[in-house]
């Protein structure tokens, strides 16, 4: 029998739809994958803001975890918004034991609309735990520098690679570049660093586009693709969805992307057979 390309996301719900595990479910079924969840928290968000934040129970969130992967082992995990330190140690002590093959780190801290997505405390096992266990980590420009202490971009991967990433992808898009937007990639095995540009995209539209670009990555990993052909499948992804949501208005604030703008008809598109 022929099987689906399984993916989990493991991270918050976003009660407006256009972030957190909703955006992943969005982004791994556009390009062709089976999106499964387990979810780190409930909030209560829209266009403008976060209103309240609710974790799961350690219990509940190692439960999820281990009935996806004893059941339907995902090709490729990304993790979001982790919320708080219980929740950041439920979840490592379940990668620490299945050991996925692809896993992406979104290392989630603030919204678009500027409120706190994760607590102090859960920082330090994110960094200490999760990170060495990450095939990439994609912070933006704010995560980047919380977490290095620094603005320079040699110093930041530097900073990161000490933490135990192994690959790094630290985001340029709030930058205020308003012709373009350039990612940095940085590849351990080779110690390669690698500029992605993309046209910057006039929009108000952005809520959920770090998520968007994390499990774009993640599916294209379970596809087959390698990591640098799923970076850079991914960003074209993230843009063409920006684009194709643009002038779509939904809700006051920030909108979402459009994420499903018929991704699998982008020139190249070949999933890898299994």
């Amino acid at each position: 029998m022929r099987t689906y390309y399984p993916t989990l996301t493991i991270a918050g719900s976003d009660s407006s739809g256009g972030a957190g595990i909703q955006a992943d479910i969005k982004t791994m079924s556009a390009i062709g994958c089976y999106a499964m969840s387990a979810i780190t928290s409930v909030t209560a968000q829209n266009t403008t803001g976060v209103r309240s934040i609710m974790p799961v129970s350690p219990g509940v969130m190692t439960d999820q975890i281990d009935m996806v992967m004893t059941d339907i082992p995902p090709l490729a995990v990304k993790i979001g918004m982790l919320c708080n330190a219980e929740v950041a140690a439920a979840v490592a002590d379940r990668l620490e034991h299945y050991r996925p093959k692809n896993l992406i780190i979104d290392p989630v801290m603030v919204s678009t609309s500027g409120s706190m997505l994760l607590e102090e405390d859960a920082i330090e096992i994110l960094v200490s735990r999760i990170f060495p266990l990450a095939t990439l980590v994609t912070p933006n420009r704010m995560e980047t520098e919380k977490l290095a202490g620094s603005s320079d971009t040699a110093e930041q991967i530097e900073a990161l690679r000490k933490f135990g990433c192994k690959n790094i992808l630290i985001k340029g898009g709030d930058s205020d570049n308003t012709d373009f937007k350039t990612d940095t990639l940085y590849l351990g095995a080779t110690g390669e660093t690698i500029e992605l540009k993309a046209d910057a995209v006039d929009t108000k539209n952005s809520h959920g586009t770090g998520c968007t670009l994390s499990s774009a990555i993640a599916s294209y990993l379970a596809l087959g693709y390698s990591l640098t052909e799923s970076v850079r499948m991914a960003k074209l992804y993230v843009t063409r969805a920006l684009e194709a949501g643009a002038w779509i208005s939904t809700g006051h604030g920030h909108g979402p992307v459009n994420h499903f703008f018929s991704p699998r008809r982008l020139k190249n598109f070949n999933p890898k057979s299994r």
